[in-house]
């Protein structure tokens, strides 16, 4: 949905129209409140940002299942190191960079 210039209100405004705001975004409007002529915070349906949240979720979701994706096939390929040794050869590196 595409934001209007009647959809952008200042802050002062909003506090005196805020039931009307509220039915408008209630009826599919979305409104960007300003402060100090910037955008402050934006009014939108509850609907909506519940269904944004579920958007996000599924998004991480998805960005997990692609890593695990490719952590798999680096084991498949032997791309892996025992990590109690690579451990022990980071804490060296470290020690001989401290000491050095």
């Amino acid at each position: 949905m595409a934001i209007s210039a009647g959809d952008v209100i200042p802050l002062s405004q909003a506090r005196a129209n805020l039931s009307e705001l509220a039915d408008q975004v209630k009826a599919g409007a979305e409104k960007i409140i300003t402060k100090n002529g910037e955008s402050y915070v934006a009014i939108i349906d509850a609907q909506r940002l519940d269904y944004y949240h579920q958007l996000e979720r599924e998004h991480i979701h998805l960005l997990l299942i692609d890593d695990v994706s490719k952590g798999l096939a680096d084991v498949a390929a032997g791309n892996v190191k025992d990590a109690r040794s690579t451990l022990s050869a980071i804490r060296r590196r470290r020690a001989a960079k401290a000491t050095g």
